[in-house]
């Protein structure tokens, strides 16, 4: 079953330990549709500006699983750009720079042969933006969103108006806590809980992810990566294979989400072992597959 993502296409320049790359495919939905598309059929709603390369989205053309019809390039505008510098600790990282450009703007429209999708996920953008967007789709049978800690710090109102009308929302550690103002990260998320439709998954990073559904709480490690060359977009791998195993199991109860975001887990490891989509472009469904045999065996006790 289709899957539509809309977020953010951005031309990004990436520093790490392991080296750099200037200008090179990055954005939310960039690393979220092509994770998805190893599980599922994805439909790609974007905006980039009319300076954006001839062949810059050529990854992402070339596979026969990410409808791209629903990119507008608009005229007189210019495509976000990103520049940041992860630590020794790639945990850490600094934004030397953003340029915004035509993510300040109007956003996108999500053509009439896409409004019948039925698994959405609305990747960070503004709240009031993502609200938008869900107002064009007919009758979507679940609809998840991501946020980040600028939205919960100025823009409360709209982010509490948009999670009413969530299925389930991923979020981190920090921005969980941030938006409940609880201390402990258990507390956060069953709060959070009350206020969508079905689930709430909080990422943890290196340390995991957890899920609330049901008024209970499951627990999943991260997959034991000894090679993180570029994080970048990794919370949006995850959420990409998440929802993308999601849609192709047509189901949404608590087996098929704890299995949903171990897929998630396990795919985004994968892709922060190169920078950019380089990991994914040379990988395949049979080598996140066998990942996930070795996650269960690591699990299993």
């Amino acid at each position: 079953m289709s899957l539509l993502v809309t977020g953010s296409i951005g031309i990004d320049t990436v520093e790490s330990p392991f080296g750099k790359v200037v200008d090179t495919l990055g954005g939310s939905s960039i690393y979220f549709a092509y994770a998805a598309s190893f599980f599922t059929p994805v439909r790609l709603v974007g905006v980039v500006g009319e300076d954006c390369p001839a062949d810059f989205l050529k990854p992402l053309r070339d596979n026969p699983r990410i409808d791209m019809s629903g990119l507008e390039v608009r005229q007189g505008s210019k495509t976000f750009r990103w520049h940041g510098k992860y630590h020794q600790d790639v945990n850490h990282r600094d934004t030397v720079a953003v340029e915004l450009n035509v993510l300040a703007e109007r956003g996108p429209t999500i053509p009439p042969q896409f409004r019948d999708s039925r698994y959405v996920f609305l990747a960070n953008t503004h709240p009031a933006l993502q609200g938008e967007l869900l107002d064009q789709l007919t009758a979507p049978t679940m609809v998840v969103a991501d946020t980040m800690d600028l939205w919960i710090a100025n823009e409360r109102p709209a982010l509490t108006a948009l999670i009413k009308r969530l299925d389930g929302l991923v979020l981190n550690d920090g921005e969980a806590k941030q938006l409940t103002g609880q201390a402990n990260v258990v507390a956060a998320g069953l709060e959070i809980l009350t206020l969508v439709r079905q689930f709430v998954v909080i990422k943890k990073g290196e340390h995991g992810s957890l899920l609330f559904h049901n008024n209970k709480v499951y627990a999943l490690p991260s997959y034991p990566t000894f090679c993180v060359v570029d994080p970048t977009g990794a919370g949006d791998s995850f959420a990409g294979a998440m929802m993308g195993y999601l849609a192709s199991a047509g189901a949404c109860d608590s087996g098929a989400l704890r299995r949903a975001i171990a897929y998630g887990t396990v795919t985004a490891s994968i892709g922060i072992e190169d920078f950019s989509l380089g990991k994914f472009l040379s990988g395949s469904r049979a080598e996140i597959d066998k990942r996930m045999k070795e996650f269960e065996e690591l699990t299993r006790f």
